[in-house]
């Protein structure tokens, strides 16, 4: 049944349509942490950040249900919904960041954020880490090192060394800190001489596809300097990390203790339903308005920030946050029990932990491969990331519990042992 609905997806959608694993799971239900495939088996989903209060919650789907047998409607009406989600969602960051623009994915508002950057400085020059990946559309593309646009990247791109846990920019850890904000300050030295100057820098405040590594809170504080002395704009892509992720705080930027003057976000946002946004400070939003005619027909639907406003009720009224913190050190501790030599590295922020794979000195992506897809045939969804594809990704939705992690390494702990 499966194999057939992957012939029939290849026909109509066409090749290189990514999937998971190597025999595609046919997913058909979710409630809460867990997935059931056609064939009726159930998975404990360690990946998924788009169902960040739990598959089908039901608060979330109710509120669509409502809202949708109501109004949904083009986003050039007045309709409340739109103005009281909005209201919530900015009381939740620091007050210069105090306007929003809704719209349908993280690649929108990643595009928005770097229009941002040019329209407030009045110049197309922007940074990114050389191993990230922000969205995909022609712009955010440039910044994506996964696959390199047709033609080579644009001359107004720069990219400069992620932070690495093992390997550290600068070549200390001590030092990393100090030395990334080096290479932010040459690549905008250079785009100043090239005459397309500096417009602003995009990063996850996580380094969420750089493989997350173990970084101190006072890490970006030297880059945050250096973005606001040339005069740029500072971008934090929230859509891995933000909604309490991390546990402790709301965003990762917030953990991190900077400001930036724009911050994107998508995948947790209405728990699956395809809501994003961009967030900025008033002179940003000013500034890019008066540039730009933007519109969106669907960011900010009533039935979108139905959805979006719900999330919001079941992270505040399940104290999601701090179960993030609690369960998440939790795992942490445990992911420390799996003794496996090729294990270089443990990390992890709230919940969204990661294992650094290396084998006599070298990244083991056969071994997180191996990994990843025995855990798939017991039960167990996870992902890889990182410049080399070794580090296993943990992910789970918010309301992962001890009981949980401890399922979640049994069959990581099998895994390694195969």
């Amino acid at each position: 049944m499966s194999s057939d609905l992957a012939e029939r997806r290849a026909a109509v959608l066409g090749p290189n349509v990514p999937t998971f694993y190597d025999s595609p799971v046919h997913l058909v239900k979710g409630e809460g942490v867990w997935a059931w495939d056609a064939d009726g088996c159930k998975y404990l989903d360690c990946y998924n950040n788009v169902p960040h209060v739990g598959h089908c919650h039901p608060h979330v789907v109710a509120a669509i249900a409502t809202q949708a047998a109501k109004l949904n409607t083009h986003t050039r009406y007045l309709h409340s919904g739109i103005v009281d989600y909005c209201e919530r969602l900015t009381a939740k960051f620091q007050t210069q960041l105090d306007q929003v623009i809704m719209v349908c994915s993280g690649s929108e508002a990643n595009d928005i954020a770097l229009r941002m950057a040019q329209a407030m400085t009045g110049k197309t020059g922007l940074i990114a880490t050389d191993n990230t990946y922000h969205g995909n559309t022609m712009a955010v593309s440039q910044l994506s090192s996964r696959k390199p646009p047709i033609g080579g990247y644009a001359s107004h791109i720069r990219h400069i060394p992620a932070p690495d846990s093992l390997r550290p920019v600068g070549g200390t850890a001590d030092g990393q800190a100090a030395a990334f904000a080096q290479e932010l300050q040459t690549a905008i030295d250079d785009l100043e001489a090239s005459g397309h100057g500096f417009s602003g820098f995009v990063f996850c405040p996580t380094f969420a596809n750089e493989g997350l590594p173990d970084l101190p809170r006072n890490f970006m504080k030297p880059a945050e300097q250096v973005v606001k002395a040339a005069g740029g704009i500072l971008i934090a892509d929230e859509v891995q990390p933000g909604f309490g992720r991390c546990g402790e705080t709301w965003w990762g930027h917030e953990w991190l203790g900077i400001s930036p003057d724009v911050v994107t976000l998508g995948k947790p946002m209405a728990n699956g339903h395809p809501v994003a946004a961009v967030v900025a400070r008033a002179e940003v939003m000013a500034k890019f308005r008066s540039a730009f005619g933007y519109f969106n027909t669907f960011g900010g639907n009533p039935v979108s920030c139905a959805a979006a406003a719900a999330t919001l009720d079941v992270i505040e009224q399940d104290n999601l946050i701090e179960n993030a913190k609690s369960v998440g050190a939790v795992f942490l501790h445990e992911l420390h029990s799996i003794e496996h030599p090729s294990i270089a590295s443990r990390r992890g922020r709230g919940l969204f932990l990661a294992l650094e794979l290396e084998t006599d000195g070298a990244a083991d992506a056969d071994l997180a491969a191996h990994v990843v897809e025995y855990a798939r045939n017991h039960g167990l969804l996870m992902g890889r990331t990182g410049r080399n594809r070794n580090v296993l990704k943990l992910r789970p939705p918010m309301p992962f519990s001890n009981e949980n992690v401890a399922m979640a390494c049994d069959i990581l702990q099998a895994a390694f042992k195969t």
